[in-house]
């Protein structure tokens, strides 16, 4: 079940039930059948199998057999050279943009399909799942989930390959778990570890510095980027959570050069084979989440689009669909439920305000839809203040469409709520000639020529704010060099 949005939370609301609007029509795959690491605890087992289903549910296995086949190969590879090949794992590509991989207690490896996009190799590949293998290995995830489960705080979800506690989708998931980043102490053996495993499995253990480099070239760029633009950072990057870093950079360098491989199964890094594996990977958004442009949103699973004012940022999470002013002072959040049997939108919108104190309401007819709007007099409100907030419920094909507004200052908010009911009558039913725009951009594999430059690259990805940057970053390029002639370039289109 997809988490409540942070606004509908505060109200109170009951979602039970519903369908994420970014998450329809994502893969949900049932669990392998896997054991997991956990053996010899039947409740540990089927807990784990249980937060595996939830994670699934919650952000979406990537609809693409051939790479899960893939990436699930290299896993298994590394795992049976760890320090207990007994047990069995199951690895998973998440349907997500975020550029992260984490593991669970239970042996079940997750890879987001957005650090594949910036991987350059089978052996960063390999990095990746060894460091994640090394957790579980260690028992890392165990200890963890052991001592929150102590604690009271319900089963820990961690992992991140920095140990990263803003995976913060993952949050909301398995039963609300609670994320928690590894130690340093706990990062370092896994690091230590991973390499161990990749060098047993024959592939250049120097692969874990260039996939932490990539990170660490990636976290400075939003960083700078941040600067610029006078704003925080997201606080989600992989190496946020570790201002040393460069020194971890530093002591893997240190680490490789006294790792072994083993002569009997020397492998290539495999750049070429990963490339074509990871070649039409969706970038950003996928096709089952929906697809922004600009200002606005378009999903061909559910037939649907949306606006929103000009010059807002509009932020499509695996639970609902987020638009902030250019201040960050005004925001509207979107998610979707069923529509209980023979009720009307009015109905619906009552029971979610469980009788809270409204003003305003009024039914809504547009674009051939139909729903229900009201105003609260008072709720808390994201920034941790109280003040009035518009709520709508709009029905179509099935699905009862949720929209929620608010302002930071509560005197502002008689400007917003036309802003916010002018947004609401943007929805509607794709058009035939729509469907197309609701296609994600994906990765495609090209061959550098003589004269061929990232700039000139950079003009055909539109949609990328920073595409000179983002260009050198998923090609190992940044921050100032050009592809070698005859080099397999990722681009964007």
């Amino acid at each position: 079940m997809p988490r409540l949005s942070s606004l509908v939370a505060m109200l109170a609301l009951s979602v039970a039930g519903c369908t994420a609007l970014l998450g329809a029509g994502t893969s949900m795959a049932a669990s392998s059948g896997a054991v997991p690491a956990t053996t010899g605890d039947a409740r540990a087992n089927e807990a784990a199998r249980q937060r595996h289903l939830k994670i699934l549910q919650e952000v979406g296995r990537y609809d693409d057999e051939r790479l899960q086949q893939y990436v699930n190969e290299i896993g298994q590879r590394i795992a049976a050279k760890s320090d207990r090949p007994d047990l069995t794992y199951t690895f998973t590509v998440l349907d997500s943009a975020e550029v992260n991989a984490f593991a669970d207690p239970g042996g079940y490896i997750y890879v987001y399909r957005g650090l594949l996009s910036y991987l350059n190799s089978e052996a960063e590949l390999a990095a990746v799942l060894g460091h994640e293998i090394g957790h579980v290995t260690a028992r890392h995830s165990a200890h963890r989930q052991a001592g929150a489960v102590a604690a009271n705080v319900g089963a820990t979800l961690i992992g991140i390959l920095t140990g990263n506690p803003g995976l913060m989708d993952v949050a909301g998931m398995a039963g609300g778990a609670l994320v928690m980043g590894y130690s340093r102490e706990q990062e370092s053996e896994a690091d230590q570890l991973g390499v161990k495993f990749i060098g047993r499995a024959g592939y250049e253990p120097t692969a874990t510095v260039d996939a932490l480099q990539m990170l660490w070239n990636r976290d400075q760029f939003e960083l700078q980027q941040a600067r610029a633009e006078n704003r925080s950072t997201r606080g989600d990057g992989l190496m946020a959570s570790h201002p040393d870093n460069e020194k971890r950079v530093r002591e893997a360098q240190a680490l490789v050069s006294k790792t072994a491989i083993n002569p009997s199964e020397h492998r290539p890094a495999n750049r070429d084979v990963y490339l074509a594996n990871i070649d039409g990977l969706a970038f950003g958004t996928s096709a089952a989440q929906g697809v922004v442009r600009g200002s606005r949103f378009y999903h061909g699973g559910m037939g649907v689009t949306l606006a929103f004012p000009s010059g807002w940022t509009v932020d499509n999470q695996p639970s609902k669909l987020i638009a902030h002013g250019p201040a960050n002072d005004k925001m509207i959040e979107v998610n979707a439920q069923p529509i209980p049997p023979n009720m009307a939108p009015k109905e619906f919108l009552g029971r979610l305000l469980r009788g809270q104190s409204s003003s305003a309401a009024e039914p809504l007819e547009f674009n051939g839809l139909s729903g229900y709007r009201a105003n609260l007099r008072s709720t808390g409100l994201p920034w941790g203040s109280q003040g009035p907030a518009s709520v709508a419920v709009v029905y179509n094909n099935g699905l009862a469409y949720i929209f929620l507004g608010a302002t930071r200052i509560a005197t502002e908010f008689g400007a917003f709520e036309p802003i916010f009911v002018s947004s609401i009558k943007t929805f509607r039913r794709l058009r035939d000639n729509e469907f197309a725009a609701a296609e994600p951009e994906r990765i495609r594999v090209i061959q550098a020529g003589p004269d061929t430059r990232i700039e000139e690259l950079a003009q055909k990805s539109p949609n990328m704010k920073y595409p000179n940057e983002e260009l050198r970053l998923l090609n190992g390029l940044y921050p100032d060099k050009e592809p070698a002639p005859g080099q397999k370039l990722k681009t964007v289109q």
